[in-house]
């Protein structure tokens, strides 16, 4: 997670819209972005869903209805959503949603190319199928 810089602009109001799914942030540099609670919950800064290095991230899918439960504050950096489906790990730096606002068009492009490649889609969870037969644990 990128700290804050002299440069980087933060929030002068923060609302989440549970009927509409987004969190509208309003920027001290006049820009303000509505970002989907899905859009937050796939592209999650957590290690759970980035993995913990390049190449080792988790694709989310079936998370089209994702609603926000809790919306915490983090100092005065960030902001640490729970979500309806139980994510709570991703700790979200307002440079960091500043990111997912203003990348918000091409980031969903490249999800739904990696929802397209990998079989799956917005609306339904991977699942991942487990072979019992010798692994070794007995079962």
């Amino acid at each position: 997670m990128a700290g804050l810089t002299k440069n980087t602009p933060t929030p002068e109001r923060i609302t989440a819209h549970q009927a509409s799914r987004c969190l509208e942030i309003a920027f001290s540099d006049g820009k303000t972005f509505r970002i989907p609670f899905e859009l937050m919950r796939v592209y999650s800064p957590s290690a759970e869903v980035q993995g913990h290095g390049p190449g080792q991230e988790v694709l989310q899918a079936g998370k089209r209805m994702v609603g926000l439960t809790s919306l915490s504050p983090v100092g005065n950096y960030a902001v640490q959503p729970e979500f309806s489906d139980g994510h709570h790990s991703g700790i979200f730096s307002w440079e960091y949603l500043y990111f997912l606002g203003s990348q918000e068009a091409d980031l969903w492009r490249q999800y739904e190319a990696k929802l397209t490649a990998a079989g799956a889609n917005r609306d339904a969870e991977i699942k991942l199928e487990t072979q019992h037969k010798g692994h070794g644990c007995g079962h």
